[in-house]
């Protein structure tokens, strides 16, 4: 009695499953790698401590770009980039100008969440370090001996003679964006991101005459994504 009641159990539970399986497969998403390109523009400057008078700095954004997608609504992205920071110096009206521009090649970890099929919706975010490559001043001044300059005006001057102490920066981006399907193997797409640098730009502490120079961008781009798979 208990073996024909355990068979008629056990056949019943094999019922249940293989009517379950359908639904199953059906929830399977299959993986989806693209591989992509995009540039645009960076507007950086740099949160210094003490304070710096500053404007935005404007400078070049470009790099290659790996999407692996293997849930529905979820993936991760790999980048690597060539971006220009740095910072503008805002001298108020006056007839002075300065600016400094430090290079770096990128490589940002993202997750990428997004909503939509054929019309996206999406946003990233995660972890980036970045190696220092090289940097560039420009000035109408003489800015290494400021004190032949009678009518310069007061403010921290400190900044303009430091060289680029983040041989390695690190910090945190998130973005924001769209992305539309040309067809079944290729998409454009535009996106806003803000990066903000945890290791600072300049030697900075409370020994120095700078205690913070973290870096500070906000990106402009626009991608091409083409799917291998």
């Amino acid at each position: 009695m208990i073996s024909q009641r355990l068979k008629s159990l056990l056949a019943g539970l094999a019922l249940s499953v293989a009517g379950t399986l359908p639904a199953v497969s059906q929830t399977h998403y299959d993986a989806n790698i693209s591989i992509g390109a995009h540039g645009g523009l960076n507007l950086s400057r740099v949160m210094f401590t003490p304070g710096v008078s500053q404007g935005i700095l404007p400078g070049a954004s470009f790099g290659m770009m790996f999407r692996y997608i293997e849930e529905n609504h979820f993936g991760f992205i790999v980048e690597l980039n060539y971006n220009q920071r740095g910072w503008k110096e805002d001298f108020d009206g006056e007839p002075f100008s300065y600016s400094r521009t430090a290079d770096f090649i990128e490589l940002p970890f993202l997750a990428h969440i997004y909503f939509g099929r054929r019309g996206r919706f999406f946003i990233n975010a995660g972890p980036s370090v970045s190696l220092f490559v090289r940097e560039s001043t420009s000035s109408n001044f003489n800015y290494k001996d400021i004190s032949s300059i009678p009518d310069f005006p007061t403010r921290t001057t400190y900044q303009f003679t430091m060289p680029i102490n983040a041989k390695v920066d690190y910090g945190i981006s998130g973005s924001i964006g769209g992305e539309f399907s040309v067809n079944q193997h290729n998409a454009i797409s535009l996106e806003a991101r803000f990066y903000m640098g945890l290791a600072n730009l300049l030697k900075s502490g409370r020994s120095e005459y700078i205690r913070g120079s973290n870096p500070m961008t906000i990106s402009i781009s626009a991608g091409y994504w083409f799917r291998i798979k």
